[in-house]
């Protein structure tokens, strides 16, 4: 049983309207964090919102630390790497050149830098993180593992086949970081691994790590209440591709749920949030929470990673009510849903849970370990399938109306709470980054 009018239902399996906007926002082609492409992207979206019907579509400017992309290069054994389709800068980075002995150290899990001498020298670590851990080990832990160690530069190496180098910020809120640092593909990576390992190598980088302005879209739906249901995803992509899946199809499906949300009766009001810098440490996020009152906020649904399968999963970060909700909705539509417990610091929903309010990630449940397209050159639209964004429009949708019913109990949590469920070595990974939001 839907939430929804089977007359709006209907419409979200027939309309075109969120792969419209999906098309514009990829064909800005750029939309890095404090750059003119997310700029345009932002329009995008507040530009939909109106479409949609959405009231008091507004676009917010802040601060951020911007980074822009120059050349990089790796050459080692006779060879140098300079192409971008072979090796290219990790935002964050610093400017530079060093020269030391190339050493992988495998997964870059802790144990793997403490059993190697990395002094002087280049670490390259896997992107991979092996089945046997109980969490994602993010390449800012490994990047920072390394530079702890003694490193004078980080190479990325991924793990996902395709001569796809991956890109990623490894400064977040320290700015920039202690060494140079670059991605290169598998493809690469089980080269240099097979024949330049111990060898002597040198990494380049130039880049510029400058002030600059990112922004956040919103509007509301629904009635005016002293409560909300926020529904979030971030605009911004990272400079080497299109970001279709990550996070162009989060953004296209705020604005459809908001598009169908005004075709049905609310109880509560419902705010739509496209953040900027999400890619670069969750700024856009983590403005729009200290600049308004959490108390007024129910819940959070943010969208990430969403559209390359209509298979819906969520990270529920210890809110069971939460979960109970998406639960109840799959179970009445008779489709899948995936669920994840813990809490994860990896996505603006991170932002509202360090203050206790509660909030999930929606994504789409794939096959493989890690990001698979997203981070490379590869997150173009041919990746995905507007029947798979009209399939998660509906359940979202569905979602939505079912935690703005009223007589819904979504209990906020405590920062003391938050703060002591969390794991062990998320708790290092977001003191590493800057961004342990607790008092000591």
């Amino acid at each position: 049983m839907s939430r929804i009018p089977e007359s709006v239902v209907g419409d979200a399996y027939t309309s075109a309207e969120s792969w419209k906007t999906l098309e514009s926002l990829v064909a800005v082609r750029n939309r890095m964090a404090g750059q003119e492409g997310e700029a345009e992207g932002a329009r995008v979206v507040a530009d939909a919102f109106e479409r949609a019907g959405a009231r008091e579509v507004e676009i917010n400017e802040f601060e951020i630390p911007g980074w822009w992309r120059g050349s990089s290069s790796l050459a080692v054994g006779g060879e140098t790497l300079e192409a971008t389709h072979e090796v290219i800068a990790l935002p964050g980075t610093p400017s530079g050149e060093v020269t030391g002995e190339l050493v992988d150290v495998g997964y870059g899990l802790p144990e793997d830098f403490e059993q190697r001498d990395l002094d002087g020298k280049i670490a390259m670590a896997s992107s991979e993180t092996p089945e046997s851990r109980d969490r994602w080990i993010h390449r800012m832990e490994k990047y920072a593992g390394a530079a702890d160690a003694g490193a004078v530069g980080f190479v990325f190496r991924n793990h996902v086949e395709g001569c796809l180098p991956p890109t990623g910020e490894v400064g977040y809120h320290n700015r920039p970081g202690p060494i140079p640092a670059v991605g290169v593909s598998a493809e690469v990576g089980a080269r240099l691994r097979r024949e330049s390992e111990g060898e002597s190598a040198t990494l380049s980088v130039d880049c510029r790590n400058e002030p600059a302005n990112s922004r956040n879209v919103e509007a509301v739906v629904g009635p005016d209440t002293d409560e909300e249901v926020l529904v979030t995803a971030h605009v911004d992509a990272h400079d080497v591709s299109e970001g279709a899946n990550d996070n162009g199809a989060g953004s296209a499906l705020v604005a459809e749920i908001g598009r169908l949300l005004g075709r049905v009766e609310l109880d509560t009001r419902v705010r739509l949030v496209t953040f900027g810098s999400e890619e670069i440490g969750l700024y856009g996020a983590y403005h729009w929470a200290e600049t308004h009152d959490l108390d007024s906020v129910r819940c959070v649904v943010n969208i990430d990673g969403a559209g390359n399968s209509s298979n819906l999963g969520v990270g529920t970060n210890g809110f069971e009510e939460l979960g109970e909700a998406f639960a109840e909705v799959t179970d009445d539509l008779r489709v899948p849903l995936s669920t994840h417990e813990g809490i994860s610091p990896h996505g603006d929903q991170w932002a509202f849970v360090q203050e206790g309010v509660p909030a999930v990630m929606a994504y789409s449940r794939s096959e493989g370990s890690g990001r698979g397209w997203g981070h490379t050159h590869a997150d173009t639209l041919d990746k995905l399938d507007i029947r798979d964004l009209r399939e998660l429009a509906v359940l979202l949708t569905n979602v939505v109306v079912a935690l703005a019913e009223d007589g819904r109990d979504i209990p906020h949590k405590s920062r003391e709470e938050i703060r002591d469920e969390i794991d062990e070595g998320y708790v290092e990974e977001l003191k590493i980054g800057g961004r342990w939001p607790y008092e000591e």
